[in-house]
């Protein structure tokens, strides 16, 4: 004799699914139940500002003396490429004892970064010279910020300013555009010729690597060269 089919569809049926997970009691109309899948993703967070990135970008840090790890930021501009934290410890570490006491100018002052240096290392006096008026205005109010002593900023053309009467300097940091590759032999001529050097000064030239550095003052002896990246930095003496 034939067994009697269920004729109830739920009748002896196991309450549990075929993945072997109990049911959740949805009725199936034959379409794709629609509820909460466990195995979603979260919404990603959404990324940090772009303004945020870019003001990390523009933040430097002094490395040594009585300003060290501090912190300051400099205005978005195309032409300011500061000196790399690599670069300046070594620059430093060239000038050791030299900076302490010493009247230093800081052509082509940008962010400020090496005169800053040389002042939290005891620099007797530095000018800072930056033609571009939000990078001179950042720089007078960190100056004021920090109290700083014997530090002034020119708001003026780098070569203008050497055109003007001479103030011999001991150290003399020069590193202009890399886009405008005429500077620096313009300005190491006027710095010799106008006689803003003073007696055994030490002067920092920086310069795009692949173009090699230019012809310099014969009076001028190269006595440290260093590559750093697409950076070229040399140290001559006076």
């Amino acid at each position: 004799m034939a067994r009697e089919r269920t004729t109830h569809a739920g009748a002896g049926r196991d309450p549990r699914d075929r993945s072997g997970q109990r049911s959740s009691g949805t009725r199936s109309t034959g379409r794709r139940t629609v509820g909460p899948r466990s195995g979603a993703s979260r919404p990603a967070a959404p990324d940090r500002p772009e303004h945020e990135r870019a003001t990390r970008a523009r933040e430097l840090r002094i490395i040594g003396g009585t300003w060290r790890g501090r912190r300051f930021r400099f205005p978005p501009s195309a032409e300011i490429r500061p000196t790399p934290d690599r670069v300046r410890e070594t620059l430093f570490n060239w000038l050791a004892s030299r900076v302490s006491g010493a009247r230093c100018l800081d052509l082509f002052a940008g962010s400020g970064a090496l005169g800053l240096e040389a002042l939290s290392r005891g620099a007797a006096e530095v000018v800072f010279v930056e033609r571009d008026g939000a990078a001179a205005r950042e720089l007078s109010g960190r100056l004021a910020e920090w109290g700083a002593a014997g530090a002034r900023v020119e708001q003026r053309d780098a070569l203008q300013f050497l055109r003007a009467a001479p103030q011999p300097f001991d150290i003399v940091f020069l590193d202009p555009p890399f886009a405008a590759a005429d500077l620096l032999p313009s300005a190491a001529g006027l710095l010799e010729g106008r006689q803003w050097l003073a007696p055994g000064a030490l002067i920092y030239v920086e310069c795009a690597a692949r173009g090699g550095l230019p012809a310099l003052p014969g009076s001028w002896t190269l006595v440290k060269a260093k590559r750093a990246g697409e950076v070229g930095y040399h140290l001559a003496a006076r």
